[in-house]
């Protein structure tokens, strides 16, 4: 049977036809595609994205125009559309380190007893971690401030009272430790992509933290200090949250009104009332309000990327 060059070509390009007509209608909602290939059904999840390209094969066809995106994937992308075309609602994020941003590489209390076994510490992780916050929790000085400058004095009594030595080398050890990036994580590996779409849209962004003076190496050491406009730190700024002090500090570094500002942070008295206190615009709580910082750039009216899922077979 002769083939006709000109009718192959027009079939060919409906694959690439069907991509574009999608990606204009739902331009960033999923959807589900199989394809045959040798005989084995592969199911296969892809974002509509300028990096996405639908598989170059006639069977996808029958699955792409069978998909129905659900009214409830219509009203949040028209949401997310019309709040990404109105612009930023806030010139400016203030965002909680410590258990919003970061988080440790391993619980507290096994740290404590990995380290202390060469200095004598048996108690068990389960009696450390009860004695640390208790120890944590007490009032701390008149001043009411835990993380005066490297905050050392305070660390100190916390690891003591924790596991009972009271040898300053293993204070020394532990301390280090925490000094070091290799103690923490991103808790959103996708942060800084969130970040940029944010500064990219005119938002500034700054950390806003209870914390000593390690923080600013440990954010260089993890390669992400650069996300930031300013630094807020407890230690420095002799505020602790829910303290509105070093709320309005941050906005001040940043150079915006407390009223254009919006903070995430993962404990609802010392960031939530903290920042509502100071009179921020709006105050959201890491881990219910909002699980991630690319839906905290989607709240503000900021659009990110999504990252291309990976094909599995």
């Amino acid at each position: 049977m002769n083939s006709n060059p000109a009718a192959d070509a027009t079939v060919g390009q409906i694959p690439t036809v069907l991509h574009s007509l999608a990606r204009s209608l739902f331009p960033s909602t999923k959807f589900l595609a199989q394809r045959h290939s040798q005989g084995a059904s592969i199911l296969q999840h892809r974002s509509f994205s300028a990096h996405a390209h639908l598989p170059r094969t006639a069977a996808v066809a029958p699955a792409v125009l069978g998909w129905r995106p659900s009214l409830e994937e219509l009203e949040r992308e028209e949401r997310k559309r019309r709040a990404c075309q109105a612009g930023p609602s806030h010139r400016a994020l203030l965002v909680d380190a410590a258990g919003t941003l970061l988080a440790p590489s391993e619980p507290a209390a096994q740290v404590y007893k990995t380290i202390g076994r060469k200095y004598g510490v048996t108690i068990s992780e389960g009696d450390i971690l009860r004695r640390y916050r208790w120890a944590y929790s007490q009032p701390w000085s008149e001043s009411h401030l835990r993380y005066v400058d490297d905050a050392r004095f305070f660390w100190a009594s916390v690891i003591e009272a924790s596991t009972g030595c009271s040898d300053p080398q293993y204070f020394e050890d532990l301390y280090q430790y925490y000094a070091s990036a290799r103690a923490w994580r991103l808790i959103d590996p996708h942060a800084g992509e969130a970040f940029s779409a944010l500064r990219e849209a005119g938002v500034k962004i700054a950390v806003v933290s209870n914390f000593d003076t390690r923080l600013r190496p440990i954010l260089e050491q993890l390669g992400c200090s650069d996300w930031f406009d300013a630094l807020a730190i407890s230690a420095e700024v002799e505020a602790e949250k829910p303290n509105p002090t070093i709320f309005l500090r941050a906005c001040e570094l940043l150079g915006v009104p407390p009223e254009e500002a919006v903070h995430v942070g993962d404990d609802r008295r010392n960031d939530v009332w903290g920042a509502r206190d100071a009179g921020c615009g709006d105050a959201w709580l890491w881990g219910d309000d909002v699980t991630s910082f690319a839906e905290v750039a989607t709240r503000m009216g900021v659009a990110v990327a999504e990252a291309e899922e990976p094909l599995v077979a």
